[in-house]
């Protein structure tokens, strides 16, 4: 009688035991489940904008399922070329503004924060800016006006709509000096301080922001801050800066970073753009993002063409949630963190700085489905 007692008693604490295990282990997989409901923007939705580019064929219905990737998970867009000024105004006076009108739309018609990129840059700046008739470089006046012409009519049609521009992309070199472009050349660094001018006036409810690549050099740093200290001190409106994110597995240092992040935040609020994360080698073993530099392709500068390995999809997502868990770190100094693009296959890194390789730089894949990254994300938001 006794040992039926016992043997009774152990089968009912057995069944407890079983009974909390499941219901625990059901509980796990319900919330696993639940977070992989959970959009990024509404994951971060406290936190600051979430972001993602728009190319041409999105912006034009080719691509309905990228669009429809960028607009379920991100709740702000930027335009990866079409509104640089080479594209709006290719000619002197004559705007094209058909794919910049409807990348606006589609940012209203999803309630989404809208970003301009970019105003004035040398890079993309139609040769006509800086010459007259005869070839000859322009007077002073001429690019000044010019440039206010351009920035007043882009800025002024979409006043109201476009929440915040780039006004001036990637005017200081990584040694903090002024970069030496057609805009320096005959403006000096008075172009800086006329854009925003212009941009203010067009739009003095827009946020205005300089953007720059390998923001964390030590260099570039001390000259970025210099320069928008000065404009600040003579009372030209700059909200904030952008700091390009091109990243890779092992630079830039995360530390120099956050001391960057810090420093501009000190100056109004940081952006965090045109955030990707390549896990290709360097040719020249920086974060730079100069796109005039070009390299040949050598099998050993493209060691993944078929996919991953799980090894490399592990750093990539340990990397990418050491950054984001520094971006909620100091959220209070930060707008937005914005991707530069929907998915790998349409990322520029498979082209730059070699052409032809196949690189995994963003969140979704190539075929629109979220990495392993997208969960851990919002894991790391939820704990925050």
């Amino acid at each position: 009688m006794y040992k039926r007692k016992n043997l009774s008693i152990f089968i009912l604490l057995l069944s407890v035991f079983f009974t909390f295990y499941s219901c625990n282990s059901n509980k796990k997989s319900v919330d696993n489940s639940e977070v992989s409901k959970v959009s990024l923007k509404n994951a971060f939705a406290n936190n600051f904008h979430i972001g993602t580019t728009l190319n041409a064929w999105q912006i034009m219905g080719r691509q309905p399922e990228e669009l429809k990737v960028a607009t379920e998970n991100f709740n702000s867009i930027v335009a990866e070329n079409i509104m640089k000024s080479a594209r709006i105004q290719p000619k002197e006076g004559e705007f094209n503004f058909e794919l910049a009108d409807e990348f606006v739309k589609i940012g209203e018609e999803n309630n989404m924060h809208i970003h301009g990129h970019t105003l004035i840059w040398h890079s993309q700046a139609p040769d006509w800016f800086f010459v007259d008739k005869d070839g000859n470089t322009v007077s002073k006046e001429v690019l000044t006006q010019r440039m206010k012409d351009h920035i007043h009519t882009v800025v002024g049609r979409y006043k109201g709509r476009i929440h915040s521009w780039d006004v001036v992309n990637e005017a200081i070199e990584d040694d903090g000096n002024y970069r030496n472009s057609k805009f320096y050349q005959i403006l000096g660094e008075d172009f800086i301080k006329l854009a925003f001018e212009f941009a203010h006036e067009a739009d003095p409810e827009a946020h205005l922001y300089y953007n720059d690549y390998s923001m964390a050099v030590p260099g570039k740093r001390a000259g970025v801050v210099r320069m928008v200290e000065k404009l600040q001190k003579e009372g030209i409106t700059v909200h904030g800066i952008g700091m390009q994110g091109h990243i890779g597995l092992n630079h830039p240092d995360i530390r120099e970073f956050e001391e960057s992040l810090e420093a501009y935040g000190s100056l109004g609020k940081v952006m965090i753009t045109e955030l990707d994360l390549s896990v290709l080698p360097s040719p020249w073993g920086d974060a730079g993002a100069e796109i005039s530099d070009n390299y040949e392709y050598e099998d050993k500068m493209n060691p993944f063409p078929k996919g991953l390995p799980v090894d490399v999809e592990q750093q990539f997502t340990k990397r990418y949630v050491e950054f984001f868990a520094l971006f909620l770190k100091h959220q209070d100094k930060i707008e937005r963190v914005a991707l530069w693009g929907v998915n790998d296959g349409n990322s520029w890194k498979n082209n730059w700085p070699v052409r032809g390789r196949t690189d995994y730089p963003l969140l979704f894949d190539r075929e629109n489905n979220p990495k392993p990254v997208v969960k851990e994300l919002i894991e790391l938001a939820a704990a925050k």
